[in-house]
């Protein structure tokens, strides 16, 4: 009776034990889904960076990676090489960010690409993270095109109103962008979102009116 006391105790242990590494995983998932080889990588390295309390210094790290990897020919190539064997690679970027303070988890992720013949897609697994961090921010980018410069205010109230309408919205960052060719109003793309109200899109639709 007692061994089986024991065994039942023994139970409840690991299953309490294993609810919470559960609740303690779950608490450190990126807020938004991506999916894709890139979006693979960028969640690892987010949930290893938020268990350690290093999700913007990851950023920062990862953005200058991929800043130098559009900057310098040298480095890219680098990446990009095929011909360099997977061990070989992966020491070499090891050697190459030892010393610079770069944390073991950008390290890390690094040398995986670099086992895995992926090293080429560290910008875009940078981007990925990037994404990331803008869900856990409440931050939505935004582009607004509009035929003339849009005014200090224009701006303000445009982004107060996608604010207003965007769930779980906390900053929205506007990219302004002028054509001219709209004729008035405005252009909006939100992610793969796109609302035409340019003077150009209601002639376009007046002209395609059977009369």
């Amino acid at each position: 009776m007692l061994s089986a006391f024991s065994r039942a105790a023994s139970r409840r242990v690991v299953a309490t034990t294993a609810f919470r590494s559960f609740a303690t995983d779950a608490a450190h998932k990126p807020v938004i889904d991506l999916h894709g080889i890139h979006a693979r990588y960028a969640n690892a390295t987010y949930v290893a960076a938020s268990k350690g309390g290093m999700l913007d210094q990851v950023e920062s790290e990862l953005n200058g990676l991929a800043a130098a990897a559009s900057t310098s020919t040298a480095f890219s190539s680098f990446l990009e090489n095929p011909l360099i064997p997977r061990d070989e690679k992966s020491a070499q970027i090891a050697k190459l960010l030892d010393g610079s303070k770069v944390s073991t988890i950008t390290v890390n992720l690094c040398t995986t690409l670099a086992g895995n013949a992926k090293l080429g897609d560290l910008p875009k697994v940078a981007t990925t993270y990037a994404q990331l961090m803008k869900a856990k921010r409440g931050q939505v980018d935004a582009t607004i095109i509009s035929a003339e410069p849009l005014t200090k205010k224009q701006t303000d109230d445009i982004a107060a109103a996608i604010k207003a309408t965007s769930k779980d919205a906390k900053e929205v960052v506007i990219k302004s962008e002028t054509d001219d060719s709209i004729i008035g109003g405005i252009q909006v793309q939100i992610g793969d979102q796109f609302l035409d109200l340019s003077v150009k899109s209601r002639i376009e639709e007046i002209s395609r009116t059977p009369i």
